[in-house]
């Protein structure tokens, strides 16, 4: 059972719930790991089996690496992407998922890899220059080494929620498990940051049948729906589905409901785009 897949020496673990098809890989975005995609993956109605990608800098997967960059997170899936092929078969392919920072990851790594991809389906991807505003207050964080102050600009400065429910998050359990999730932070937005994305080079490819998710309340909102403006303009032939009732973070706030669509979008992809 494949949960291990090491590149440059750098271990990168994988969850894998059991199954019997075509396999389906998601892979989360920052301020998150496969644990906190377990609920998705327990509510999942797939036949296939299912991977969660603890990508680098959160653990058990190895470090982020002296050069690291956007372009370290697409060679990191490309290699995952291509050791699930193998191991689940060939003929079979891999349906794909990625969330927010997660979701540019897959796309440019789907560009790669065409013909191993049998669906794409974003939650909510981003592109620069999203976060770019809150960089100088998360590298002084950083520089700092104070985990709790780069949890709330994270929560506050780029997801862009209120004073009253960062202090009401401090206050539950939930905060120490964001708080090592907030160590690679800063690099990872500067790594976004410092990526150029030619979305209309990628329409431009083959890629396989595509369905963009968008959290209702989002929808032509800064800063998650204004990113995902930009993904739907230039893929105009993805499918777009808007999730009532739901945000950025579906995946901890309704995970049962976040996993009925990527289940249809898995089980009807939408046409190529």
């Amino acid at each position: 059972m494949l949960t291990r897949v090491e590149r440059d020496g750098v271990p990168l673990t994988l969850t894998r719930r059991a199954g019997t098809g075509r396999p389906l890989l998601l892979v989360p975005g920052v301020m998150a790991d496969a644990a906190g995609w377990q609920p998705v993956v327990d509510a999942l109605d797939v036949p296939g089996p299912v991977y969660v990608l603890n990508r680098r800098g959160r653990g058990p997967s190895g470090p982020l690496g002296a050069d690291y960059s956007l372009r370290t997170e697409i060679d990191d899936l490309t290699r995952v992407l291509d050791e699930i092929t193998a191991a689940e078969g060939p003929h079979l392919g891999v349906d794909l998922f990625g969330w927010s920072f997660g979701g540019l990851v897959a796309l440019e790594t789907t560009a790669r890899r065409t013909a191993a991809v049998r669906s794409l389906t974003l939650y909510e991807p981003v592109a620069r220059p999203f976060g770019r505003a809150a960089l100088p207050a998360l590298r002084e964080a950083d520089a700092a080494g104070d985990l709790d102050r780069a949890v709330e600009i994270v929560n506050r400065d780029v997801s862009g929620f209120s004073a009253a429910y960062v202090n009401g998050l401090r206050a539950t359990p939930v905060w120490d498990v964001l708080r090592p999730l907030a160590a690679p932070l800063a690099r990872e937005l500067t790594a976004l940051d410092d990526h150029p994305v030619d979305l209309a080079a990628l329409a431009a490819l083959d890629l396989p049948p595509l369905t963009l998710l968008l959290g209702g309340d989002n929808e032509g909102v800064a800063p998650y729906g204004e990113a995902f403006a930009a993904f739907e303009t230039a893929l105009p032939r993805a499918r777009v589905v808007v999730m009532p009732g739901q945000g950025h973070l579906a995946h901890a706030q309704d995970p049962r409901t976040l996993a009925g669509h990527l289940a249809r979008a898995v089980r009807h992809p939408a046409h190529a785009c």
